[in-house]
C-alpha cells in the first residue's frame, strides 16, 4: 500500500534523453527559469551539462527538485529547484475545478496538462528559485541548476503529475480526491439519476444465492502453433516472438489442465534448458540454431552444456538435470542393491562412485528422486550424455 507520504518522494535513477522539452508544459517550465536570466552563455552550458548527463538521480518533493550536478571538480554539486508548494484552500479550489471539469481530469489522466491549469500550477514570475553549492556567486541561475532546470523538463515531459507533486500533492492522494470530488459533482447533476438505472443494489447483489455459471469449455488436447511473423528489421526478433508465444501457450495449458506453473521457482539456467529441450539437437534448423547460442551466451554456459542438460532435461525434466549435474552420496540400501541386479541380468560388473555406476561406456546414476538414470559414453573419452527413460529399477533403467 502507497501511503500519502510515500506518494510525496519520487526518486529517479535516470531521466530520458535530450535536453529540449518536447510539451508546452515543459518549455514553459524551461522558459521560467530563463526569465530568471539573461545570460544565454550560462544557459547553453547548462543545456550542454544536461545533454551529456552530467546531472545524477533526481528526487521530487513538494516544493523542491534536488539532484548533485557533476561540474569541472571531482565531487559533484548538490543543485536544487524550488516552488511554492500550495496551502490547503489553494489546493481545494484547484481539486474543485479539475473535477467540474470532465475534459481538464481526462487530460491529466492521459498524461498531459490541461490548459485550464496552466496559469495555476505552472511557475509564474520568481517563483522558481535555483540554489547550488558551487563557488559561482554571479547572478543564478548557475550552469548546474540550469542543466537541472532542462533534464527537470523532460521528466514533467514523462510525467506531469511530478509538477502537481512539487505543488504538494502526490499522485495517488491527487486521483482519490478527484475520484470522489468526481462522484460527488456528478451526483449533484443528476440527483434523480440513481432510481432509475437498470440495476440493483450492491446488498441485494451480494445477498443472491443459486447463482448457475455456464461450464467452463474443455481444455485443448495440445499447444497449437504461433502465427508467422515478419522479420522487419524494425521489429523484434520473429524467433524470439514465436519462442515467446510458443512458450506462454504451454504454460497457460499447463496451469489449466494442472493447476501449477512449470516453470515456478526455477533459475535462469533450469528455464534455459527447458526453453532448449523442445529443440532436440538432431537435426537443428538455423532458427534453433540460434536459440541455442542466445540461451548458452545468456547463461554464461558453451552450446554443449546446454545441448547436455536439455537432453537430461527431455529424459526427465528438473531432477534429470539435478542427476546430471549434483553428484552426491546415497544411502547404502539401493545402491548396494543395484550392482548384484545387474549383474545377475547379463549387464555387467558395474564400479561405484557416488550416486554413480560405471561399466565401460555406460553409467547408471540415482537420482535423489529415488530413480536411476542412464547415460552412454558414446566415443569412449568419458563424455556422458544421458539416454533413455529413468525407472526405479536399474535394469530397466539401463535397458530402457
Amino acid at each position: 500500500m502507497i501511503t500519502a507520504r510515500d506518494d510525496r518522494r519520487r526518486t529517479f535513477e535516470t531521466v530520458p534523453a535530450g535536453a529540449e522539452a518536447v510539451s508546452w508544459w515543459g518549455r514553459a517550465w524551461v522558459s521560467a527559469l530563463e526569465e530568471v536570466s539573461r545570460d544565454t552563455a550560462r544557459l547553453g552550458r547548462g543545456r550542454t551539462y544536461a545533454e551529456e548527463g552530467h546531472v545524477d538521480a533526481v528526487t521530487v518533493t513538494p516544493g523542491r527538485i534536488v539532484a548533485y550536478v557533476r561540474g569541472s571538480r571531482p565531487r559533484p554539486y548538490r543543485t536544487e529547484l524550488t516552488l511554492p508548494a500550495f496551502a490547503d484552500p489553494e489546493w481545494n479550489e484547484l481539486l474543485e475545478s479539475v473535477a467540474a471539469d470532465p475534459a481538464a481530469l481526462a487530460s491529466l489522466l492521459e498524461g498531459e496538462v490541461p490548459q485550464s491549469l496552466a496559469g495555476a500550477v505552472l511557475p509564474g514570475a520568481g517563483e522558481l528559485v535555483p540554489h547550488c553549492s558551487c563557488p559561482d556567486f554571479g547572478r543564478p541561475p548557475c550552469k548546474h541548476a540550469a542543466a537541472l532546470c532542462y533534464r527537470a523538463a523532460r521528466l514533467l515531459d514523462e510525467d506531469p503529475f511530478l509538477l502537481l507533486l512539487l505543488r504538494g500533492r502526490g499522485e495517488r492522494e491527487l486521483l482519490d480526491e478527484l475520484t470522489r470530488r468526481n462522484a460527488a459533482h456528478a451526483a449533484r447533476e443528476q440527483p434523480d439519476a440513481a432510481p432509475g438505472f437498470p440495476g440493483v443494489p450492491a446488498r441485494a447483489a451480494l445477498a443472491r444465492t443459486g447463482l448457475l455459471l455456464p461450464a467452463p469449455l474443455p481444455a485443448p488436447a495440445a499447444v497449437g502453433l504461433p502465427p508467422a511473423y515478419p522479420a522487419d528489421p524494425a521489429a523484434p526478433d520473429p524467433l524470439a516472438l514465436d519462442q515467446l508465444a510458443s512458450d506462454a501457450a504451454a504454460r497457460a495449458l499447463a496451469l489449466l489442465t494442472t493447476g501449477e506453473d512449470p516453470i515456478a521457482g526455477l533459475t535462469l539456467w533450469q528455464d534455459a534448458v527447458r526453453l532448449a529441450s523442445a529443440h532436440p539437437t538432431a537435426g537443428l534448423t538455423g532458427a534453433a540454431r540460434t536459440l541455442y547460442r542466445d540461451l548458452a551466451r545468456a547463461t554464461g554456459r558453451s552450446t554443449t552444456d546446454l545441448a547436455r542438460a536439455a537432453a537430461a532435461w527431455r529424459q526427465g525434466g528438473r531432477a534429470a538435470l539435478a542427476a546430471l549435474e549434483e553428484p552426491w552420496d546415497p544411502p547404502a540400501g539401493p545402491f548396494d542393491r543395484a550392482r548384484p541386479a545387474l549383474l545377475a541380468a547379463g549387464q555387467g560388473s558395474f564400479r561405484p562412485d557416488r550416486n554413480r555406476l560405471t561399466v565401460h561406456t555406460r553409467q547408471l546414476r540415482l537420482g535423489r528422486d529415488g530413480f536411476w538414470y542412464c547415460y552412454e559414453d558414446r566415443l569412449g573419452d568419458q563424455d556422458w550424455w544421458p539416454t533413455g527413460r529413468p525407472s526405479a529399477d536399474p535394469v530397466s533403467a539401463l535397458l530402457g
